[in-house]
């Protein structure tokens, strides 16, 4: 059901999870948080587990029957202090590392039994650089010394991220070009790469890590395999059954392009030098996904989903 308060007859702290979810954002510390979040209400409901979720305005909507929804925002915690009411354990997505410290504050004084954190792929290069330009890795520590039992999630990128437009690489761009002209115009199209999980999969090592004591205290890399550019745009073609063309930018005209589409220019860089690091290094990006322990088909006990399946499910959005 959906609501603007915690309904009063809150189920028991027993197993109930609370899902942070907020609004897509285009400055650092974005992440697809809704569509991650949906999938991982669908997978605790299928094992009985009560689901709150806490949603930014904007992603109140579309949640399973008996998810109670509670309109406020992680990264503004002090006014929805009501909803870490009766929490068991605390899916953190979207959090800030400036409000942070104050989430997790509210979790300790709600007896919530545990963590898990929605990180991003490479935090540990932060390390590199002083404490305070940190953001991934500040919320991960901050998550570490809060006294709860955690486990840190560090996705590849999330096919579904193209729905919400959380990240250049994944395609933020594509759907209104293959709507309008069948095109789709970026730079290193043959060359470069980029890791990819589906949300299903992802959200199923989240529940997994939510609901079992087996993931506490450690690190999981939710990765997928590289794939290029091109790949992604055949499956997609083969999804709607028709041509999708395609055209091969410069580097500079693809930033032209996204930064015309409020991307900052850091959020830019990162993605240009990924797309040709990984392009340079397929190799030993595909044996360091396929190296990753516990792997993401070993978390839960199935093969990954592919893009070709993806494309399939979601094809409707790009006609």
């Amino acid at each position: 059901m959906d609501a603007h308060a915690p309904d009063t007859r809150t189920p028991s702290a027993e197993g109930l999870c609370l899902l942070t979810v907020v609004a897509p954002r285009k400055d650092e510390g974005n992440s697809p948080t809704g569509i991650v979040g949906r999938c991982l209400a669908r997978h605790l409901r299928s094992l009985g587990r009560p689901v709150r979720v806490l949603a930014e305005p904007g992603q109140c909507a579309g949640w399973p029957d008996e998810v109670e929804v509670v309109e406020g925002s992680v990264t503004r915690p002090g006014p929805s202090a009501a909803a870490f009411d009766g929490v068991g354990a605390l899916f953190l997505a979207g959090a800030r590392p400036s409000t942070v410290q104050e989430v997790l504050r509210l979790a300790r004084a709600a007896a919530v039994r545990r963590i898990v954190l929605l990180s991003s792929h490479g935090p540990e290069y932060e390390a590199a650089n002083p404490p305070e330009t940190w953001y991934w890795l500040a919320v991960e520590k901050a998550v570490e010394r809060s006294g709860i039992p955690w486990t840190h999630i560090r996705p590849s990128a999330v096919m579904g991220s193209v729905v919400e437009g959380t990240y250049p690489a994944t395609g933020a761009d594509w759907a209104a070009g293959i709507r309008s002209a069948g095109l789709v115009a970026e730079a290193f199209l043959d060359a470069g790469h980029y890791p990819f999980v589906h949300e299903e999969d992802l959200a199923a090592v989240v529940a997994a890590a939510l609901t079992g004591d087996g993931l506490t205290g450690r690190v999981v890399e939710a990765v997928g395999p590289p794939l290029s550019t091109r790949s992604r745009v055949r499956s997609l073609a083969a999804a709607l059954g028709r041509d999708i063309r395609t055209a091969d930018l410069a580097p500079e005209e693809s930033r032209a392009v996204w930064r015309a589409l409020g991307w900052p220019d850091g959020a830019i860089d990162v993605t240009l030098y990924a797309l040709r690091e990984y392009g340079e290094r397929l190799e030993e990006l595909r044996a360091w996904t396929l190296a990753q322990r516990p792997s993401v088909p070993e978390i839960i006990g199935r093969p990954l989903r592919s893009y070709d399946e993806w494309a399939r499910e979601n094809a409707a959005f790009f006609r």
